[in-house]
């Protein structure tokens, strides 16, 4: 089953502040983190550990941007994701990462 999201970030988003002046973006460890609590969301966790196998980023986010998130689990449990850029649409970051099973 595919999942998907959006999300805006607001054109005076502050994790852009100071990075970087005069040409803002969205950093990399923000996007991998929504990325993360949407595909933890969909599987019913609320904390746990991760591995993110696989990140690359193709284009940069920027303050203002709406970005489409789509995932979905493959056999070995693994989600694999996208990121799309919506205006205009571009991919923006694709990666794999694996849950892990929340320690007791």
């Amino acid at each position: 089953m595919r999942h998907s999201l959006s999300i805006c970030f607001s054109a005076d988003h502050p994790a852009a502040e100071g990075h970087f002046p005069g040409n803002p973006i969205i950093p990399g460890a923000m996007l991998l983190d929504e990325v993360l609590q949407a595909i933890m969301d969909t599987a019913g966790r609320i904390s746990g550990s991760s591995i993110i196998r696989v990140a690359k980023f193709l284009q940069p986010v920027r303050p203002g941007d709406t970005i489409f998130i789509g995932w979905e689990f493959n056999s070995a449990g693994e989600a694999r994701f996208e990121c799309r850029l919506l205006d205009p649409e571009r991919l923006a970051l694709v990666g794999t990462v694996r849950l892990e099973a929340t320690p007791r």
